[in-house]
């Protein structure tokens, strides 16, 4: 049995851990999850409506987990859903002001402590990128779902 795959995907998942772990604190004084977060940025740097699927099909999750956080989200008044006119199977997601807020407020901090974590590639930074990359295309060619 070749159990090579295993070094790279547990490499994969403690990466995972380590940066989860490493933003845990910024997490527990938001007003948002992670993966909240995940879903608010790409809304609020869109120019207008986003469709939701095109959301989940964007961050690579599913319809389902899409469709839970929006509500979580639209409950508390961080976004927006309305019915697409052009599709009316399709739901359209907008920020609302505060959703944008919360964004503006944790994204800069988050973006300052990823900075500070990844300081230590130096030079590197462009090989472990270019090595990222390739997996990710490599994992989406065998990906059912694409």
């Amino acid at each position: 049995m070749d159990t090579s795959p295993m070094e790279v995907i547990a490499l994969i998942r403690r990466v995972h851990t380590l940066h989860e772990r490493a933003l845990r604190p910024l997490h527990e004084a938001a007003p948002v999850t992670a993966p909240e977060l995940d879903l608010l940025i790409p809304l609020r740097h869109a120019s207008g409506p986003v469709i939701a699927r095109r959301l989940a099909a964007h961050l690579g999750i599913s319809r389902v987990a899409v469709s839970k956080s929006l509500a979580r989200l639209e409950d508390r008044g961080y976004i927006r859903r309305t019915p697409s006119e052009a599709d009316r199977r399709s739901v359209e997601v907008v920020i609302t002001e505060a959703g944008a807020q919360a964004i503006d407020t944790l994204f800069p901090r988050l973006l300052e402590r990823e900075v500070e974590l990844l300081a230590g590639l130096g030079e590197d930074r462009e090989q472990v990128v270019a090595a990222l990359t390739r997996l990710a295309e490599v994992l989406q060619a065998a990906d059912p779902d694409r």
